[in-house]
C-alpha cells in the first residue's frame, strides 16, 4: 500500500453486498475520542503535540492502527452529572442532537479519556482542573468506571469532582461506513492537557502511546509507516496549521460538524469508496474482487 491508511481485505465482498442490496446496515453506537493536546518546546517542529495509542494487532476493529483515546457511550452517561462550562443546551445545539443526548457524548468523550489516558478534564470547582490522578485509590476507581461496575456520574460525585465541559472543543464528526459491521456515529474533540496530569497506556486495547507532532504523524503515514483510520489522518492534517493547544481549541468554535459518512457506488466496471470532501482516501475497487487501487 501507497500509505498507511486502514483497509480491510472483507471491504470488497461488503461493498458488492451492500450494493447489491443484501447487506443491512447496523444501526451506528454513539462514541466519542479526544484529541488530547500539550504545547512542547518548538524549536525544530512548531505546534502542539498529539496523543496517540496503537491498537492491538488482536483487535476485531482497527488492529494495528493509531488512533486517539475514546469509546461508546455508556447509557448512564445521560444521567444526573456535576456539570461546569457551557449548558446542556449550548452543547445540545453545537452537536446538533437532543439535551441528553448531548451530556452523554460530552461525558463520553471525558470519561473515555481518563479511562484510556488517566486524563481527567474535572475538577473541585467549575473553574479549577483536578492535578494528579496517580495512586492506588485513583486507579482503583478508574478499574471500577471500565468494567462499569461505576458509572462517571457516580465516580464524580465520590471525587466531589465536576466535569469541565468547557475544557473540550468539538472537532468533527465521522460515522463508520454502512457495509461495515461494527458501525460508530464518532464525535471528535480536542482537549489541553491538564497542568500537572500524565497520560499513561492504561486501555487494554492498545499496546504502545506516543506523543507526536500531527506533521510528523501524517508523513509517517504517508510512508505507509503509521496504519490509521481515515478519520484519524483527516484530523491530523487539520491540527498542523495551528501553533499552539490554546489556538487548536479555539478554531474548534467555527468547525463544522456535518457527518463524514463514506459512500460506496458502483461505476462501470468498478465500486468507487469516497468520502465526501477527503479526496485522499478514494478507493477503486474492481468487481471482480481484485486488490483496491
Amino acid at each position: 500500500m501507497a500509505n498507511g491508511q486502514w483497509y480491510p481485505p472483507e471491504w470488497p465482498d461488503r461493498i458488492r453486498a451492500l450494493a447489491e442490496g443484501s447487506l443491512t446496515p447496523v444501526a451506528p453506537r454513539r462514541a466519542a475520542t479526544v484529541m488530547l493536546l500539550k504545547d512542547h518546546d518548538a524549536a525544530t517542529t512548531p505546534g502542539p503535540l498529539v496523543h496517540m495509542l496503537r491498537r492491538r494487532t488482536s483487535m476485531a476493529f482497527a488492529g494495528g492502527a493509531y488512533a486517539y483515546p475514546g469509546g461508546g457511550v455508556d447509557p448512564r452517561d445521560e444521567h444526573k452529572i456535576r456539570w461546569a462550562g457551557p449548558t446542556r443546551a449550548w452543547w445540545s445545539s453545537r452537536l446538533g442532537v437532543e439535551e441528553a443526548t448531548a451530556q452523554a457524548i460530552v461525558c463520553a468523550a471525558v470519561r473515555e479519556t481518563y479511562e484510556e489516558a488517566v486524563v481527567l478534564l474535572a475538577g473541585p470547582t467549575e473553574d479549577t482542573v483536578v492535578g494528579d490522578t496517580t495512586g492506588d485509590d485513583w486507579e482503583a476507581d478508574r478499574a471500577a468506571l471500565v468494567a462499569r461496575d461505576l458509572s462517571f456520574a457516580e465516580f464524580l460525585d465520590r471525587r466531589g469532582l465536576v466535569l469541565r465541559s468547557d475544557l473540550l472543543g468539538a472537532w468533527t464528526r465521522w460515522i463508520t461506513p454502512e457495509f461495515e459491521p461494527r458501525r460508530y456515529d464518532t464525535w471528535f474533540f480536542v482537549a489541553s492537557l491538564p497542568e500537572g496530569q500524565r497520560t499513561r497506556n492504561a486501555s487494554t486495547e492498545a499496546d504502545r502511546t506516543v506523543w507526536i507532532h500531527p506533521s510528523e504523524a501524517a508523513a509517517a503515514y504517508d510512508k505507509g509507516e503509521l496504519l490509521m483510520m481515515p478519520p484519524t489522518i483527516a484530523t491530523l492534517r487539520q491540527l498542523t496549521p495551528y501553533a499552539t493547544a490554546t489556538e487548536a481549541l479555539a478554531a474548534a468554535q467555527d468547525r463544522d460538524l456535518t457527518p463524514v459518512l463514506a459512500q460506496a457506488t458502483l461505476v462501470n466496471d468498478e465500486i468507487v469508496l469516497a468520502w465526501p470532501g477527503h479526496d485522499e482516501f478514494t478507493k477503486h475497487i474492481p468487481t471482480a474482487g481484485e486488490a483496491p487501487a
